[in-house]
């Protein structure tokens, strides 16, 4: 479960991953309060989200390429030291008592220029430390620290939200990447599996298009992720609007359900890290299983059913995001990486600004329940009609017995999409 971490480069890029994680979880929640108090509006808090991840919508495919140029090292310490900066400069406008809503939206919109190359180099950089054995390990456990600091995060910021405001939790955000810094200045280059970086040409980025559209295996798992990036995973907004609106709850409740959800979070990365090989049954099936449940969730009578039940909604919906990123990681050849991992994290992430807004609006307008169902109930249809396409694509058909339900070789001997399918 846990091999990658015998890689001493791997075990300081995780290290200071962990620290790092932990203040972005801190500010998302409280840049996510901070919005709701100054607006009372859900929409507000989607337009914010939605402004972080639109430049990943619009330049990340150029991201991916800037990835596949450059050397990915020093790129890192750049995109984590501004990062760093956008987080200490919020905290000095919100500890002064001058922020306003203006100010969280240019500072999201920031943000996410910067992970428009962070995003696709920082996956990339992943297969350099460890090497392709330990990949598809190596991607479940980022995904397991991610979680991890997710189960501490809410928990810390809603202490200082309640406690002394949301600008300390800015505060500690910007200052927890000096972590992931230090880690990266440390590694023994020596040590590392280089990519050779790609000379500038024309044409890369629509290359990089043309290598996904000719390769099933990466497209439809990168449509899957797409709709249930987009419509299914708007946690802040529903669950924001469920506190306040449904069970009159404050921040601390807000801080406790988002650490529910991160358990269930951090199980799937675990699960998947001791997995190892990644599939694209598991996707589906995963992805089906998370979106009804969210709809199940929606319409929860009572608050303790509707905390309990995010607990396999995050683990089901890390399963889907890891299995994802790892097959589609496994299945590139590593030129090319870079551009395919800044589509499939400008699909999953960049579909945000659309779908956040929208998620905003039906919250606002007919409910949280209504909300989240609908988010759910599009994220179910994706997946039912990807597992559709594959199984068409990969002539399959379903089978029922006493062992379970799975996609079979529609006769013997007929040819399957891909091994992992």
């Amino acid at each position: 479960m846990f091999g990658s971490l015998r890689i001493r480069n791997y075990r300081l890029f995780a290290t200071g991953q962990a620290v790092s994680n932990t203040g972005t979880w801190m500010q998302r929640i409280a840049q996510d309060w901070l919005v709701l108090s100054l607006t009372g509006s859900a929409s507000a808090v989607g337009i914010t989200i939605a402004l972080q991840f639109l430049p990943v919508l619009v330049l990340g495919l150029y991201g991916g390429v800037l990835a596949d140029r450059l050397p990915k090292r020093p790129l890192l310490v750049a995109t984590q030291s501004l990062m760093g900066l956008t987080g200490v400069a919020l905290a000095a406008l919100t500890l002064a008592g001058h922020v306003q809503v203006w100010h969280v939206y240019v500072a999201a919109l920031l943000l996410g220029l910067i992970t428009v190359v962070d995003n696709p180099a920082r996956q990339t950089f992943v297969s350099e430390m460890v090497g392709p054995a330990q990949l598809a390990n190596a991607v479940s456990l980022n995904s397991a620290n991610f979680q991890s600091a997710r189960l501490v995060g809410p928990a810390l910021a809603g202490v200082l939200i309640t406690a002394v405001g949301s600008g300390w939790a800015f505060l500690l955000n910007g200052l927890s990447f000096a972590a992931p810094v230090a880690g990266l200045l440390l590694m023994r280059t020596a040590e590392l599996h280089p990519v050779r970086p790609q000379p500038r040409a024309k044409g890369q980025l629509r290359e990089g298009l043309r290598y996904v559209a000719g390769r099933p295996e990466l497209v439809w798992p990168i449509v899957l992720v797409g709709f249930i990036g987009t419509f299914g995973f708007n946690f802040p907004i529903w669950l924001a609007a469920f506190v306040g609106d449904v069970f009159h709850e404050g921040a601390g409740t807000y801080g406790f359900l988002n650490t529910l959800l991160a358990a269930g979070s951090l199980a799937g990365a675990l699960l998947a890290a001791r997995r190892g090989a990644s599939r694209l049954r598991l996707l589906v099936s995963a992805a089906v299983l998370f979106s009804a449940l969210e709809v199940v969730a929606a319409f929860a009578p009572g608050f303790w059913l509707f905390a309990a039940l995010l607990v396999p909604i995050g683990m089901f919906g890390l399963t889907v995001n890891v299995t994802a990123n790892a097959s589609v990681q496994t299945a590139t050849d590593p030129e090319m990486r870079g551009r395919v991992m800044a589509l499939y994290m400008m699909v999953f992430t960049g579909g945000t600004p659309i779908g956040a807004p929208l998620v905003g609006w039906v919250t606002d307008t007919y409910g949280p329940r209504i909300g989240m169902a609908a988010g759910g109930a599009v994220s179910l249809a994706a997946a039912a009609a990807v597992a559709v396409v594959l199984s068409r694509v990969g002539n399959l058909r379903l089978s029922v017995s006493r062992r379970g339900v799975a996609f079979v070789p529609s006769q013997p001997g007929s040819p399957v999409l891909v091994r992992a399918a």
